[in-house]
């Protein structure tokens, strides 16, 4: 079965995230390792990464996902693109010590400039944060995005192209996000749709690649190129897609993560839903 979870916080401690996602009979989760919205995190202690393997290694959580910082921009200008190069390296470095399976990765933005050269901007540095992290094995995933003006990665081809030019290494995959896929105007609302979105990620990327999924309804219309995440069922996109993720085998022991609103039904009202999805 897919392995059920969702994004927790790690406040006053990571290892009280593990905490948080037991309650919540969680399966995997997601956190930050730091602020998401600052460039440099401090280092762990000892104590810190101690806590949080221990912490691990007694609880019903079977996979840890990491999400990088949203200020990361790989394909960025040569100031934003060195500061993003250090910080994934960072990031890498700091799930290693974690024990941490992945870090989610947003591909980044042209930032209305020539999108060929942002993307071979972004295929660069990412070779370089691999080559500067190569006894690591944690796997860097590329988010799905909902694009609109210059962000990259709307669509599974354009990731595909990315790994096909670092080679398929063994430390790249995908994070597939239906909220944002919906919102690129991928129509998963059916049976058909959900089995053409699978078929081209087989055909493109490769299931084996899929290291999570992120599950959430959203309140904007396909195509609008909107991530204005909802609980599921309770959006544009209906319960349909959700129930087919969980469920697929082809998706065995693969993170389905949330990020809906902690608001409303919240994760416990979301994650019980998913389990009646899955059928246990």
């Amino acid at each position: 079965m897919s392995l059920l979870g969702t994004h927790v916080s790690v406040s006053g401690g990571l290892h009280r995230a593990v905490e948080r996602a037991t309650l919540l009979g969680a399966e995997a989760m997601q956190i930050f390792t730091r602020n998401p919205l600052q460039w440099h995190g401090r280092s762990l202690s000892l104590a810190e990464v101690e806590s949080f393997r221990r912490s691990l290694l007694g609880s019903p959580i079977k996979s840890v996902i990491a999400h990088s910082s949203y200020l990361i921009n790989l394909a960025g200008d040569d100031g934003i693109r060195r500061q993003s190069v250090e910080a994934l390296t960072g990031e890498i470095a700091r799930c290693y010590q974690l024990g941490i399976d992945a870090v989610v990765l947003h591909p980044g933005s042209s930032k209305g400039g020539d999108r060929g050269v942002a993307i071979d901007r972004l295929v660069s540095s990412l070779g370089e944060a691999l080559g500067r992290t190569q006894d690591s094995p944690v796997t860097v995933l590329l988010e799905t995005m909902a694009g609109g003006g210059g962000i990259l990665g709307s669509c599974v081809e354009e990731i595909a192209g990315v790994l096909d030019a670092l080679g398929w290494d063994d430390r790249m995959g995908i994070c597939a996000d239906i909220c944002h896929l919906f919102g690129a105007g991928v129509d998963v609302r059916s049976d058909g749709g959900y089995g053409r979105l699978v078929s081209s990620i087989e055909k493109h990327v490769g299931i084996s690649r899929v290291g999570c999924w992120h599950l959430s309804d959203n309140k904007g219309q396909r195509g609008s190129n909107t991530d204005r995440h909802e609980h599921i069922g309770q959006g544009e996109i209906g319960i349909i897609p959700f129930g087919m993720v969980v469920s697929d085998e082809r998706f065995q022991d693969t993170p389905c993560i949330l990020e809906t609103p902690k608001d409303g039904i919240g994760d416990e009202g979301n994650l019980a839903l998913l389990r009646k999805l899955r059928g246990a």
